[in-house]
């Protein structure tokens, strides 16, 4: 299905927004009895006005298009434009085959890359039919989520999912959590009650559901006021559309490249024909020669050698964790500068937990992380001991959550004192078997607290959980550190109160737990009039707690030079401590005051900037554009559905692909298959590494583009070989043979030291800077002149066959100087590093092996035109090649002299350390 198929009309509310009207008029707007449901004969025109309740889905690219999409390359480009002008105007329709061979490979393994990614993605993908509970016709009826209109009542209870966005019209204890379309981490108690502000955001919006949120308390019924596209799901996912994708830095820089070779070549070929001119030779001689070197300059292997190198990494990160849906996304992790993340499941457990319990006025920190029950309850040093059974059972049994092997059915918040009641000691299942409830208050939002009786030994107890400021209403006594019990007089309660807020002010959301001992009269009355005059037990502190490996990630992106923001739909205060416990840097805003800021405000501002809260997903979009205006490569991490615009417009999109809405895996270039924040780490380090190697291969490509194209040049200047000292099969067995195994040896080279240890590059960072320019060009007249004067040699000591064999063999052995000096360009190539890498000995063996073959072998002499080389030729072509380490080596050499002048590092041209950034914590 496409957005073009899926109407996108939407009912108009009768009078403002849905959320502002109340449940009789938004019935009236919708011409629907909730009594009775829509009839049989609305829901067929509805269905057929509004169409079905579906996402639109992106267009699928058609085969032919993926393949071409290939060929946007630039340097693809430039290969197709140099067969066509071999086979036209040299009329070599070989080499112009052989070259359009290696585009069609490349874009081949291009496509099978993005294909093996795509399967990686649908097996993520669970494909499971939604259903609704309906009521039509005056009958309840299950039917697909699909089929809902606009004005069918829909029923749903804890565990559903809700299948559109609609009014409620009946909240009995109703709490559902909207973390994937508002990142608020804590369940939104709902009600019938009317909310009365139109810009209320949709975290407030408390007498509202949207689609694809999850109950996790209670029940309730509502009218549907939007399907498809219109619901606030569709509305972010539409917003895709409109959010363009930039090219990625290797892209850029590939093209810049592709541009300064293909200037090159065009000035060699027009010096070729200018200095021949001069001389009085044939212009159509002259440019077939200077078109020859032309298409030898042009690294034909450079794309497929990038597309092995960067496939290779997407192969690496998918065994680490991490699905890379586009080859160039990995290099762009590697020259990110900033993250944002957002909080709720990626940067913390998404799982509530509790960390404080004050009891008798004595706080215990509690350890362990989500659902699990392994942890434990630790008092402060001195602390006399208190018994735990009178928190753990009020914990345990007002509670209707179940935890069973470290997952929780029912509300987060009851699974984590429910949790906490099994660290104190407690069996919660055999408990809550010798002790089943015989009456209870619903938890609801109008009083704010869950309270169940239970006959304890023949006494009727009451346990009460709720907020603290209800329950300290509500009680008149407290429970001292020895059992017993104490007045709850004013000293007391500023006591309570002060605990309440500081752990309020730590970011944990309070929970307060009482008790009463009931007469079982009061069983028939009202029994909201029983819980009265309680007995305060404890205080709980609980939160969202920060992945551990999140906070590890964070400090190794601090040494990486990258700077890790948090963006959240949390309330600032929670997210600010969480921020300061993962070590995220900076002031906290919240999205009312982000939204406040002018552009150049916030483009000045945004250094100081370390947590966004309460933000809406154009406010996302917004910070990643300004981060990007100031020249941070962007990453944008997420799994709910209010991030997926800001993934698609941040450089690397990264989704969690546990957790994540299949709305947000779509929109990512990377999907997270352990939803582990410290993937991502892993994932820049790989992308540095590659980026690394890619250089080397680069640096290597540019010093022998270089001598290739001085090689032509003075062959036609000092009239060598007549102008062409290798033929063009020749240069292709150079290029593929011999250049593309030392490509390899680069490209997988290992990892060099310290990379983690850089400050991100720039995006504008040229790939090659005017004094490795200047190396390189010097590196390239050494090449050439090395490869001329075993040429000259060869012409003046034998024939034409034997020069053109003399230089196909010191071009390659000149190649494999090149490839070892140029794989560091300052450390020495005489030290054990040089042979640590057993992969790249063996190809540089390869290389000389296959030099030495193609001027012997039959075959190969018959299809290369190359000849046998006697003792005194061989030793010609070695001592240009010796002679070319050995200027490289004391080039080196002065180099590290005059670093070592200015104190710095040997490996500066590889490695930047970077300063320590000055620490502020996050702060409201």
């Amino acid at each position: 299905m496409t957005a073009a198929q899926i109407p996108r009309q939407q009912v108009p509310p009768a009078t403002g927004p849905w959320h502002t009207a109340s449940t009789e008029a938004v019935c009236a707007a919708l011409d629907v009895d909730p009594a009775v449901g829509l009839t049989s004969a609305q829901v067929a025109e509805r269905r057929a006005r509004y169409g079905p309740n579906a996402l639109a889905e992106e267009r699928k690219e058609k085969p032919w298009q993926a393949f071409l999409r290939q060929y946007r390359d630039l340097m693809q480009l430039v290969l197709v434009g140099a067969a066509v002008v071999s086979i036209i105007a040299l009329g070599d329709v070989t080499t112009g085959v052989v070259v359009l061979g290696l585009t069609v490979l490349n874009a081949l393994m291009g496509l099978h890359q993005e294909g093996k990614a795509a399967q990686s993605v649908a097996a993520l993908q669970q494909m499971l039919v939604m259903t609704a509970t309906v009521r039509r016709d005056g009958r309840q009826e299950q039917v697909p989520a699909e089929e809902l209109v606009p004005g069918d009542v829909v029923g749903f209870e804890a565990g559903s999912k809700i299948p559109a966005d609609g009014r409620l019209l009946v909240a009995a204890s109703l709490e559902i959590e909207e973390a994937g379309l508002t990142g608020e981490s804590t369940p939104v108690a709902k009600g019938v009650e009317t909310v009365v502000a139109e810009d209320a955001p949709l975290g407030d919006r408390t007498d509202m559901a949207y689609m694809n949120s999850q109950v996790t308390r209670g029940r309730g019924e509502m009218v549907v006021t939007a399907t498809g596209m219109t619901t606030e799901v569709g509305r972010i996912s539409g917003m895709l559309s409109g959010v363009e994708q930039d090219k990625t830095p290797l892209t850029r820089q590939l093209d810049r490249i592709t541009v300064i070779i293909t200037v090159m070549a065009a000035i060699a070929l027009v010096v070729v024909v200018v200095l021949g001119l001069v001389r009085g030779e044939d212009f159509d001689s002259l440019f077939v020669v200077g078109i020859s070197l032309a298409i030898a300059a042009i690294p034909t292997g450079l794309p497929a050698v990038v597309t092995m190198l960067l496939s290779l990494g997407t192969r690496r990160l998918a065994e680490e964790g991490a699905i890379v849906k586009r080859l160039k996304s990995v290099e762009t992790l590697g020259s990110t500068s900033a993250i944002c993340s957002d909080k709720t499941g990626t940067l913390t457990l998404n799982q509530m937990t509790a960390r404080r319990l004050v009891l008798a006025g004595r706080r215990f920190s509690v350890d362990g992380e989500g659902y699990s029950t392994t942890g434990r309850i630790l008092a402060a040093a001195g602390s006399t001991d208190v018994p735990l059974e009178p928190v753990a059972l009020p914990l345990a049994l007002a509670s209707d959550a179940v935890v069973r092997d470290g997952e929780c059915i029912g509300d987060p918040t009851e699974g984590a004192v429910v949790v906490l009641a099994a660290k104190a000691g407690l069996d919660v299942e055999e408990t809550r078997a010798e002790h089943p409830r015989v009456a209870e208050v619903p938890f609801d939002a109008a009083y704010k607290f869950m309270a169940t009786f239970h006959d304890i030994d023949g006494v009727l107890t009451c346990f009460v959980k709720g907020a603290p400021d209800v329950l300290l209403a509500r009680s008149s006594r407290y429970l001292t550190a020895d059992g017993g019990t104490a007045p709850l007089d004013d000293d007391a309660r500023a006591r309570v109160v002060a605990e309440n807020d500081a752990l309020a002010g730590e970011g944990m959301r309070v929970l307060a737990v009482a008790r009463r001992t009931v007469g079982r009269d009061e069983l028939s009355g009202e029994l909201l009039d029983a819980v009265r005059d309680l007995e305060l037990v404890a205080l709980v502190g609980i939160v969202d707690p920060p992945r551990r490996e999140a906070r590890d990630a964070i400090a190794e992106c601090r040494d990486a030079g990258i700077r890790v923001r948090m963006i959240t739909g949390d309330h600032v205060t929670t997210a600010a401590a969480i921020a300061g416990q993962l070590g995220i840097e900076g002031r906290a805003l919240t999205g009312a005051e982000f939204a406040a800021m002018s552009d150049a405000q916030l483009e000045a501002e945004v250094g100081e900037i370390g947590v966004v809260a309460r933000v809406a997903p154009e406010d996302k979009v917004r910070l990643v554009d300004v981060l990007k205006r100031t020249g941070d490569v962007v990453a944008m991490t997420g799994d709910g559905v209010n991030d997926a615009p800001a993934l698609t417009r941040a450089d690397i999109g990264v989704a969690m692909g546990i957790t994540g809405t299949e709305v947000t895996k779509d929109a990512a270039e990377m999907i997270l298959t352990d939803d582990n924040f410290a993937t991502i780490v892993a994932a820049v380090e790989g992308g540095r590494g590659l980026y690394d190697n890619l250089m080397k291969y680069i640096r290597f490509q540019m010093v022998v583009l270089v001598g290739f194209i001085l090689t032509f040049v003075g062959a036609g200047i000092f009239t060598v070989a007549g102008g062409t000292p290798l033929t063009p099969l020749q240069i292709l067995w150079v290029n593929f043979a011999i250049d593309v195994l030392l490509a390899i040896g680069l490209g997988f080279d290992a990892a060099t030291p310290g990379l983690m240890r850089r400050r991100p590059r720039p995006p504008t960072e040229p790939v090659i800077g005017r004094g490795l320019g200047v190396r390189l060009a010097v590196g390239g007249v050494l090449i050439a002149v090395g490869s001329l004067v075993a040429v000259a040699w060869g012409e003046a000591d034998a024939d034409l066959a034997v020069a053109t064999t003399m230089g196909l063999t010191a071009m390659s052995l000149l190649h494999v100087v090149a490839a070892l000096e140029w794989r560091d360009p300052r450390a020495s190539i005489l030290s054990f590093e040089t042979l640590a890498n057993g992969r790249f000995v063996v190809l540089l063996l390869a290389s000389l092996g296959l030099t030495f073959l193609v001027t012997t072998l039959d075959g190969l002499q018959r299809i290369f035109g190359t000849v046998d080389l006697d003792g005194g030729q061989w030793g010609v072509c070695a001592l240009v090649a010796l002679a070319f380490l050995v200027l490289a080596e004391l080039g080196k050499l002065v180099l590290r002299q005059v670093d070592r002048h200015r104190g710095t590092p040997a490996n500066a041209g590889a490695l930047t350390r970077v300063a320590p950034a000055p620490v502020s914590p996050a702060q409201v």
